[in-house]
């Protein structure tokens, strides 16, 4: 810092030197003035300690301000326009009037950044609800002609479209998701089997089986942010399990108590420079690119809500090898420990 502080002072230094030089100068060619050299070398040396000593007090003075900034920087909280550290010079103050400006100028963007993502969140909702209207009236429609083929196309289709649906109204309420979070004692493999029910006629168009399998592990979590987790993992296994596939749903209780299930498509698998990205948003992998309907959310969201409600998500999976997702369900749920 100091040499920072001496290259910043160059031109200081050098007009100093300059001075210093041109006395000397006029001095030497000046006949009238009788200055023996040691005396001259005296008076140099002088005045160098003096500029020295100069540059030193000044260093401590100015730098003050900067050496608060640095610390300030490194340690930066929410609240850090409060801890500014005060001006003594007429630059220093209008360096914490301009922070105060950007401070200011930020957090009102920031507001109506917020405003208008509520409003948009809000209308995304509204939507979404009034979309469902028609949906229900659809389902009816098709539950009471299950005898025609045709509709039981159709309620495939109008399957995926739900799913879409639901899944859009789900990532609405994501950034609420603690003010609507319940924790209940429920039965895990209950809930896969009511997630498998409502994906059952795309199973069926597919002619894919769903094996249970182990005891019923209880845990204590939120119901429908937990179907919505299953409801991905299983949505992704039916999507890439082949024509006739099996999905296996496993169920298994350690001797610590922690719940796990494990659901295992027979799909392609995935490529292992790909497993570290499947969760990131946006990524599709090998697989996704054959799949026009892949997104690169649905793992996204999963383990987005996952890491929100205490559920640990892990996948193991190889090319040609299928894809096992397991869910860990702890003995305390850690997300409920945070919230007392």
């Amino acid at each position: 810092m100091i040499l920072r502080y001496l290259y910043d002072r160059k031109s200081w230094i050098l007009f100093f030197v300059l001075s210093l030089l041109f006395v000397d100068l006029m001095i030497w060619i000046d006949n009238g003035i009788a200055i023996r050299a040691d005396s001259m070398l005296f008076l140099n040396m002088l005045l160098i300690l003096a500029m020295a000593a100069f540059l030193g007090w000044r260093y401590q003075k100015e730098m003050k301000y900067a050496r608060s900034l640095m610390e300030l920087a490194e340690e930066i909280h929410e609240d850090w326009i409060e801890t500014l550290p005060a001006a003594y010079f007429y630059q220093e103050e209008a360096t914490n009037q301009l922070l105060r400006a950007a401070d200011h100028w930020y957090w009102h963007k920031v507001s109506d950044g917020n405003a208008a993502r509520s409003v948009e969140q809000d209308y995304i909702a509204s939507w979404v609800h009034e979309v469902k209207t028609p949906l229900t009236a659809m389902k009816l429609t098709i539950d009471a002609n299950k005898g025609n083929p045709a509709l039981r196309k159709i309620e495939s289709e109008w399957l995926r479209i739900h799913l879409l649906i639901d899944q859009q109204l789900y990532i609405s309420r994501l950034p609420s998701l603690e003010a609507d979070y319940v924790l209940e004692q429920t039965g895990i493999q209950q809930l896969a089997a009511q997630e498998v029910r409502e994906l059952a006629s795309w199973c069926v168009e597919k002619n894919i089986a769903v094996e249970f399998d182990g005891e019923e592990g209880f845990v204590r979590t939120d119901r429908k942010w937990c179907r919505f987790i299953i409801r991905q993992l299983l949505t992704n296994a039916v999507k890439y399990s082949p024509e006739g596939g099996i999905i296996y749903l496993s169920t298994t209780v350690t001797p610590d108590g922690h719940v796990r299930m494990m659901i295992k498509d027979e799909g392609p698998g995935i490529a292992t420079h790909d497993l570290p990205r499947i969760f990131d948003k946006g990524f599709t992998g090998g697989n996704g690119r054959l799949q026009n309907a892949a997104t690169g959310l649905g793992l996204y969201l999963a383990r987005t809500v996952a890491v929100k409600i205490g559920i640990s998500l892990t996948v193991q999976s190889g090319v040609h090898e299928g894809t096992a997702m397991e869910m860990t369900f702890t003995v305390s749920n850690a997300f409920e420990s945070v919230r007392t």
